[in-house]
């Protein structure tokens, strides 16, 4: 690394990030993030540790968050890191619950005004953003449905998340699972997934239902647009309503985010659930382990 500069912070990564959008950075056109660029480092989130500070706001033994993850040492600017509790434990949390993908599930919920008695089904649930979404929901006083992709993340959003109901998308039509789930209808869908539980989601949702359209990454790896559901009529008979949701725009509520969720994780009554992968030389695998249903929770590296 080169020598530091004024104003310059070493940090030495601990856990790096990897997350279904970043798919969406590796193709060339037009997107609400920069294409990441062939020939330069990725970037992504990650935690680590201050080695070295030539700034005042930080001091060597500081942990921080960055958008330098996908490399072991960076030297920053401090307007480019975010100094958190290390006492908060593990420290990857702060990628997961208490990260970006824990703060995406708290703006979708709030984003649609999801409330005590409502009745919300989750696709991708036992994934970062879906768990943690499903848990929220459960504490907001909601009846929780998940679909997921094996037997043993069922049980887990069963047991752990406390979910009220949750199925196996892979073992029968999901129309049906989430009619014997749900006969009455749902109020809410939070969308991690798109396509065919899109689909099913808009034949179930009740009168004045919302869409928390979150992800698609049923079709990240596309190569060619799907056609739009063929029921998408019923956001006119249902009266629908389906909001996009990008995080980055709720980071001025972020101290809000933090009390309430941060709240709930330190009073153990939010799980952080995650996957952990060790050494950066794995680090392609886990990214693309997230789009087979590598992972249960948070897809993290770990690269000391």
């Amino acid at each position: 690394m080169p020598p530091l500069q004024a104003d310059q912070v070493l940090v030495r990564n601990i856990f790096m990030s990897v997350d279904p959008y970043m798919r969406g950075r590796m193709n060339a056109g037009k997107s609400y993030v920069p294409s990441f660029e062939v020939g330069r480092a990725l970037e992504g989130g990650a935690i680590g540790e201050v080695v070295e500070s030539h700034a005042k706001e930080f001091k060597s033994g500081d942990v921080v968050t960055s958008r330098y993850g996908w490399r072991e040492f960076f030297v920053a600017a401090p307007n480019e890191l975010h100094a958190v509790d290390k006492a908060v434990q593990p420290l990857s949390v702060h990628l997961g619950a208490l990260g970006m993908t824990g703060m995406t599930a708290w703006a979708g919920l709030t984003l649609v005004e999801v409330k005590a008695g409502d009745v919300i089904f989750i696709s991708g649930a036992a994934g970062a953003v879906g768990n943690v979404a499903g848990q929220l929901a459960k504490l907001r006083g909601c009846r929780v449905i998940g679909a997921a992709g094996s037997t043993e993340k069922v049980r887990s959003l069963m047991g752990e998340c406390g979910f009220d109901v949750a199925f196996n998308y892979k073992t029968g039509p999901t129309s049906d699972q989430l009619n014997r789930a749900a006969p009455d209808g749902i109020d809410v869908y939070f969308d991690n997934v798109g396509g065919e539980l899109l689909e099913v989601a808009l034949s179930a949702l009740r009168v004045h239902g919302r869409i928390i359209a979150c992800g698609g990454i049923a079709a990240y790896n596309d190569e060619k647009p799907r056609p739009g559901p063929a029921n998408l009529f019923n956001m006119t008979t249902k009266r629908l309503t389906m909001k996009g949701l990008i995080v980055g725009d709720w980071l001025s509520r972020q101290g809000e985010f933090d009390e309430e969720v941060g709240g709930y994780y330190r009073a153990g009554k939010l799980k952080n659930k995650e996957t952990v992968v060790e050494g950066i030389d794995h680090a392609v695998d886990a990214f693309l382990g997230l789009f087979t249903g590598g992972n249960m929770g948070k897809m993290v590296v770990k690269l000391t």
